[in-house]
């Protein structure tokens, strides 16, 4: 299952798709989109390199803020490297960028874990005005500890998260991070994390101006779920996600018997396995203080109905 949409916006801006053969006069200024470059590997012959070139002699390099790495050839024959090479190369001309996000295919494109990543931090080293950053697809994914000053927002959805690249992340110097959102995925498809890799962000010790947490797509959301009951770090939060995963009421009981969350704006709790009984004592417990609960998606399992019946929005 690999659910996932191409990206409607990035940096607040809309995404639009770059076209080679499109009039002048029919494109955005430059810094009035999240550009989105591509190629259709099935429909011509053109390299992402080219498609690249063209982008950067077709519109002004130097005010564009927000660009978007889609398909890049056969995602399962080679991997990230490629176009991330070739943004990195970029960096003297692409000198207002502030946002990019690599990988954004659909399943029709491929499913989420044939995606092909591979060390995406260099684009965070070559680009130290980012605020934005986005990845998709899990498998090969690279992400060493690294120093950033200006990063505001880390996004990485995966259908499997590899545990040194959650560790990798959590080592990571973001003095201005604000917003974390891992797709922890399941572990047939590479999630290997477990709660305990997750202590040192849930401690409040890391990314001191964080305040949305998302830890989504996860078939240990119980267990997520009640480790965040008695985290540090939710006390300063305004956001919390816990969406897309195999949340039962075993999870939000604990949540409701935890720490106090009536100080957030947003609980994201959609595409759940609670009863229509816990979804009532969830949202009678919070929302009365201004809490916006998101319970939509309410799911069945599969098989016997069981907790081992659960899926998570996007695996393979």
């Amino acid at each position: 299952m690999s659910d996932v949409d191409h990206l409607h916006e990035l940096l607040g801006l809309p995404a639009v798709d770059f076209q080679h053969d499109a009039s002048d006069g029919s494109r955005p200024a430059a810094g009035a989109a999240a550009w989105r470059v591509f190629v259709e590997p099935y429909e011509d012959d053109r390299t992402w390199e080219q498609e690249f070139a063209s982008f950067l002699a077709a519109v002004d390099p130097a005010g564009v803020r927000a660009l978007i790495i889609g398909q890049w050839g056969e995602s399962y024959e080679e991997d990230s490297s490629y176009p991330i090479g070739l943004v990195t190369a970029a960096a003297d001309r692409l000198t207002s960028l502030e946002a990019v996000f690599v990988g954004d295919l659909t399943m029709e494109e491929s499913e989420i874990s044939w995606i092909q990543q591979s060390d995406v931090t260099a684009l965070l080293a070559a680009y130290p005005a980012l605020v934005e950053f986005g990845v998709r697809g899990g498998t090969d994914l690279v992400f060493p500890p690294t120093r950033h000053e200006r990063l505001r927002s880390l996004t990485i959805e995966t259908g499997g998260l590899p545990v040194e690249v959650v560790r990798g992340v959590l080592d990571s110097e973001l003095p201005a991070l604000e917003r974390l959102d891992l797709w922890l995925g399941v572990s047939a498809y590479g999630g290997d994390a477990d709660v305990a890799d997750l202590a040192p962000l849930l401690s409040g010790t890391r990314f001191p101006a964080l305040h949305h947490l998302g830890l989504r797509n996860s078939e240990v959301e119980n267990e997520i779920a009640a480790a965040v009951a008695s985290a540090p770090l939710v006390a300063r939060l305004r956001t919390l996600d816990l969406s897309c995963g195999t949340l039962g009421d075993e999870g939000a009981a604990a949540l409701l018997e935890g720490q106090p969350l009536t100080h957030l704006d947003v609980l994201d709790l959609h595409h759940h396995f609670l009863s229509e009984q816990m979804e009532g004592r969830v949202s009678e417990a919070l929302e009365p203080h201004g809490v916006r609960v998101d319970l939509s998606d309410r799911c069945e399992p599969w098989d016997d109905g069981g907790p081992e019946g659960r899926y998570t929005t996007v695996s393979e």
